[in-house]
């Protein structure tokens, strides 16, 4: 199935240090309302069934998201919205903005939630929003951003004893949050797949991973192109076809890392994305990757 996080703007109200925005400078890039709905007619023209408006806080825009979702709803595609919770202070007003949402057509929102977005919203705000999403009828989830460390417990307790869906979400060490020093994860040796839903920014760049590919600076491997110059249904066709793309989807990056030479437990001390970055960030680990690409597609049990 076709889906996509949609950047409508980068613009957010708050300023957490794990964010994996880039740089200190407020980015308040905005894309034009008449132009995003236009996308959205095209995407769906092609086959685009999901939606996802992320990126900066949509929230901040929410008569325009709300009139994304409603022509979503119109144009038969599944919709979620990423929020920060600032807006639902109070019970009475999160149920305003959730029945709003329900009525235009909204399928789910998601609740982030971390010891980084907490320091500028208040808990009690994720309570009520998840509170008015049960109220209402609308499905809902938090996202609950973590590196496992014990510091983090206090916070999965308190959506444990408010009885919270929430699913844990390991942060992502890239933009702010590339200055943290990771924490050894020593998992089981995975596989480490990746759905690698694409990206659409406001300036309408389209990147084939919606979590960290635009921070591949040395190789830009995760870059489809730009809307201006490609048309929708050839950047979808792009990252479709792309044979490493294809093997991060279904060998993953565990299988392909080993490929490329790097010990077993020097693989089990990284995360999904970090290993993705050493891989398809470096160009001579790139360049030989896609020359070999054959032998690896062969490289099975």
């Amino acid at each position: 199935m076709r889906k996509l996080a949609f950047g409508y703007s980068t613009r957010c109200n708050i300023r957490c240090e794990h964010c994996v925005a880039v740089g200190d400078i407020p980015d308040n890039r905005k894309m034009d309302t008449a132009r995003a709905k236009e996308i959205i007619v095209e995407m769906a023209r092609i086959g685009v069934k999901g939606i996802s408006f992320s990126a900066g806080e949509p929230f901040l825009y929410f008569t325009e998201i709300l009139a994304l979702v409603k022509l979503c709803k119109q144009m038969g595609i599944y919709t979620r919205i990423v929020t920060n919770s600032f807006w639902a202070k109070t019970p009475e007003v999160s149920d305003t903005f959730v029945a709003a949402l329900k009525e235009n057509g909204l399928c789910q929102l998601r609740l982030s939630y971390s010891k980084w977005h907490q320091k500028h919203v208040h808990q009690n705000n994720v309570v009520n929003a998840a509170g008015s999403c049960q109220r209402l009828g609308l499905n809902y989830f938090v996202s609950f951003v973590t590196d496992f460390s014990i510091e983090d417990d206090p916070h999965e307790l308190f959506l444990r004893n408010h009885g919270l869906k929430f699913f844990p979400e390991p942060v992502i060490y890239a933009g702010r949050a590339a200055s943290f020093k990771p924490r050894t994860i020593l998992t089981d040796y995975q596989a480490n797949c990746c759905d690698m839903n694409p990206y659409l920014t406001p300036d309408l760049d389209m990147y084939a991973c919606c979590d960290a590919g635009s921070h591949f600076s040395k190789t830009h491997f995760f870059h489809l192109g730009n809307l201006k110059d490609t048309g929708i249904e050839q950047l979808f066709t792009k990252t479709e076809t792309n044979r490493l793309y294809n093997l991060i989807r279904t060998m993953g990056i565990t299988t392909i890392a080993s490929f490329a030479g790097m010990k077993a437990r020097e693989i089990t001390t990284h995360s999904k994305c970090e290993l993705c970055k050493k891989l398809f960030n470096s160009p001579e680990t790139l360049a030989r990757l896609q020359a070999e690409v054959s032998r690896l597609e062969a490289w099975t049990r």
